[in-house]
């Protein structure tokens, strides 16, 4: 949901008024429908409805042309406070507006569809009402529905929702839609969400063969097929080179432990929700692991270490196990499988900056690489309301650690925003949002610190006046984890990956059956040289051929016919329809080679 501080406060309030002029609307249409809550969130709107059957492609058309001539209608929206008794009198007929009163009532608050703040008992509640609607709300809204443009708004898509997001709870039917200022804000949106359907990950993962999911492995559990196989493989040689540089060391750990490790940790009073519970062998519960730092203390406890050893960083891409509602899970984006990009970094603190803005340059170095350009890098910093709750029980050590971050990041002029109460539980942390080619939004890396694990673990070194002293530790992930990363990139790119991480890189097209066996000549040169090329001696004609290749976004397909057999060339078509000609085929590997050794971003 969207709070008001996200949006220009007109956009919020336009937005919020739509949402109740389309319950308006449904309800003119399904009286027996019951509305539940309806907010603004970021570009729009949605609400929730308990209704006997979903609703269709022509009730949303219905709907908006009926919430069009309410918006003309110019009806004002009016506020008034009433007491809990009459707000339960109003909404007697409706059990989910009763829920949120309730919650009111006892002093806990409720969003009430709009992020309700917290209310103490008895206060008054507030109602909101326009033309013939009567909503439990806080508002804002607008004063009156002419500040509303008639054509800058439009219902988009409708959808099951659970009441208050929990699985367990009754099924709902939402309805999105989407409001601007402007008509051509709307269109440009609308333009960008085509763009977005045709670059879906999960739509080019499977038309790429890139990965499945099936139901009988279990949802949130991707299937990686030979093409998906090769995008991980390409990002770990990537990610392995460059910490190989940078100094880190690889290790490996089990992918299941002892309950005694996540409760020394601290992970089980703080994440057991997200766990996947244990099972039980000869007395002793086991957990499959949800992220791989306890295992790193163990490899970092198993030997005393000096400060000479120090920095210390411990490199792996261990699988890790989360158990993610199923209302949340979305493709690649949120699994419960995931092979994560992880580290931990071990150091004193006058080397924290150090470390901690290394990192901070890996995110870089990427973002460069994969042409990410636009990026907010978030410091998230705990809330001393949520300490032995929420967070580790150390309020200097939060201040502490925060400013030791907040200055690194102000030091090296790297900008940041600051998100209060969003750190992790052990420490505060900066995340990095990013924006794909077409201004989709992602959050994608971390950079962690802990200062309360390696006590945990009691984990030291001896310092440079022979003492032990423990050491702080970083927890970071620039990649991410193969799945967001790898979904990441589909959309990036659009399925057309840079000739480094295409799966095929080059498609071998014999026009004739003669042709084959030279066109397997070339595959083997190409794949001497590292390339991975394979040939497409099908029956199909040639000009079938090349749009196959075309339509599977192989950088390059070289077509070989009688005269290019016999002066050992290859005619060169790219992905783009550009036809470079017949080459020698040495001139293409010229060519082709240093593009794919190099990851250049262009063919």
């Amino acid at each position: 949901m969207a709070k008001q501080h996200d949006m220009p406060e007109d956009l919020f309030r336009v937005r919020h008024s739509l949402a109740h002029i389309m319950a308006e609307a449904v309800l003119e249409r399904y009286p027996d429908a019951r509305p539940t809550i309806g907010p603004p969130v970021e570009n729009g709107f949605y609400y929730d409805f308990a209704v006997g059957q979903p609703f269709t492609p022509e009730d949303l058309d219905a709907f908006e042309a009926r919430m069009k001539q309410i918006v003309k209608g110019n009806y004002e929206f009016k506020r008034r406070e009433v007491s809990e008794a009459e707000a339960r009198r109003i909404f007697a007929a409706n059990p989910y507006k009763i829920e949120l009163i309730d919650g009111l009532a006892s002093g806990a608050g409720d969003d009430m569809g709009d992020e309700e703040e917290a209310q103490p008992a008895g206060q008054a509640i507030s109602i909101y009402s326009q033309d013939t609607f009567t909503d439990l709300c806080r508002g804002p809204h607008v004063a009156s529905t002419k500040e509303i443009n008639p054509d800058a708004f439009k219902l988009t898509s409708t959808s099951g929702a659970y009441w208050r997001g929990d699985e367990h709870n009754a099924m709902l039917q939402r309805i999105y839609g989407v409001a601007f200022r402007t008509r051509r804000e709307l269109d440009e949106y609308l333009q960008r969400v085509e763009e977005a359907k045709k670059r879906d990950h999960r739509k080019l993962g499977r038309d790429l063969d890139i990965f499945v999911f099936d139901d009988e492995v279990g949802p949130g559990l991707p299937l990686w097929l030979p093409n998906g196989g090769i995008l991980i493989e390409e990002l770990e040689r990537l990610a392995k080179e460059v910490e190989l540089r940078a100094g880190y060391d690889r290790v490996r750990t089990p992918n299941l432990t002892k309950e005694d490790l996540f409760l020394k940790s601290g992970h089980l009073p703080y994440y057991a929700e997200s766990m996947y519970p244990p099972m039980e062998l000869e007395g002793v519960k086991y957990y499959v692991k949800p992220m791989n730092c306890p295992m790193h203390h163990k490899i970092f406890a198993a030997k005393q270490h000096s400060y000479r050893d120090l920095p210390m960083r411990l490199a792996e891409y261990g699988t890790c196990y989360r158990y993610e509602k199923s209302g949340e899970l979305f493709g690649l984006m949120r699994v419960r499988s995931m092979q994560m990009n992880d580290a931990h970094i071990y150091c004193a603190e006058d080397q924290f900056e150090q470390e901690f803005m290394g990192v901070i340059g890996l995110y870089l170095e990427y973002f460069k690489l994969f042409g990410i350009e636009k990026y907010v890098m978030r410091l998230s910093t705990h809330s001393p309301k949520g300490l032995g709750r929420k967070y580790i029980d150390n309020e200097a050590l939060w201040l502490k650690t925060e400013e030791m971050v907040r200055s690194a990041m102000t030091k090296h002029q790297v900008p940041f925003v600051e998100v209060p109460d969003e750190a992790a539980f052990y420490g505060p942390k900066i995340d990095v949002q990013i924006w794909s080619v077409i201004g989709r939004e992602f959050t994608l890396a971390t950079n962690q610190v802990d200062f309360a694990q390696p006590g945990r673990f009691n984990l030291t070194f001896i310092n440079r006046e022979g003492k032990e002293e423990t050491p702080l530790c970083i927890h970071r992930a620039p990649l991410s984890t193969h799945e967001r990363m790898i979904g990441f990139l589909i959309e990036h790119y659009a399925g057309a990956f840079p000739v480094w991480l295409a799966p095929v890189q080059a498609m071998v097209i014999p026009i004739a059956d003669r042709h084959v066996a030279y066109a397997n000549q070339v595959a083997g040169r190409l794949r001497a040289e590292g390339m991975r090329a394979s040939v497409d001696d099908s029956t199909e004609r040639m000009q079938n051929k090349i749009r196959k290749a075309q339509g599977q976004k192989i950088p390059y397909m070289l077509v070989i016919g009688d005269k290019e057999r016999d002066a050992g060339a290859v005619a060169v078509r790219l992905r783009t329809g550009e036809d470079l000609k017949a080459m020698p085929l040495e001139q293409f590997i010229a060519r082709a080679v240093p593009i794919m050794k190099s990851r250049a971003p262009d063919l």
